[in-house]
């Protein structure tokens, strides 16, 4: 991993390990309940009985999966986190998303919310096809991100460690992401208390952008 991108990574791990330390939990708007609804219902009537979580946090969202009988797996850059996911008896371990430590097509589904967005545009194509390797072919990855106009900058609302973002339009995302599948859904939705909301509300005015990629089949 190159130097900017370790920085980074331990930059953002020392936020979260931050607010684990709090002990607050920060639990999914009901847009994003009803995504997790609906992407756990579409994983049952396609078979899929196993997910890996990318960003898992405190086990929220994997507590949901595992109480609608899926196989769940997560991985977490904050250790702090992982040891409250675990306390709550899930597989989770410290992984960055740049090199998971998982063989080729382990997994038929992965879910990964609010995470990709602390990834340069530089950088991104190459975490999608990692993300891609360790997925089954046409397997089916939930993806949540904050918009914004191909920005990329500092949380002006975080202290201490400012987290990055990267803030992509919705053609963006759509262009980026289907370099690497097929998008079957893609959605929008504002979020919190008028147009800025979210991480930087106040200072960025920006929605929540959500879309499930379907992995490449082998060609015939």
């Amino acid at each position: 991993m190159e130097a900017g991108a370790e920085d980074g990574e331990r930059r953002l791990a020392d936020f979260y390990n931050r607010r684990a330390a709090s002990g607050a939990d920060h639990p999914p708007s009901r847009h994003r309940v009803e995504q997790r609804r609906r992407f756990i219902a579409l994983l049952k009537s396609e078979g899929r009985h196993a997910v890996l979580e990318i960003g898992a946090g405190t086990g929220l969202d994997g507590l949901q999966f595992v109480q609608a009988g899926i196989h769940y797996t997560g991985v977490d850059l904050a250790e702090g986190q992982v040891r409250h996911a675990r306390a709550r008896g899930l597989d989770v371990s410290v992984a960055s998303a740049r090199s998971l430590p998982f063989p080729d097509g382990s997994f038929p589904a992965m879910w990964c919310m609010s995470t990709l967005l602390h990834i340069p545009a530089r950088d991104l194509d190459a975490v999608l096809a990692e993300l891609v390797r360790v997925c089954a072919p046409g397997a089916l990855i939930a993806v949540g991100l904050w918009s914004g106009n191909d920005e990329e900058e500092l949380n002006p609302e975080d202290d201490v460690v400012p987290r990055f973002f990267c803030r992509r339009t919705d053609a963006t995302v759509r262009e980026v992401f289907g370099r690497h599948g097929t998008i079957e859904d893609f959605a929008t939705w504002p979020e919190g208390t008028g147009t800025e909301s979210g991480p930087g509300g106040g200072y960025w005015t920006q929605h929540y952008q959500f879309l499930v990629l379907r992995t490449p089949r082998p060609s015939k």
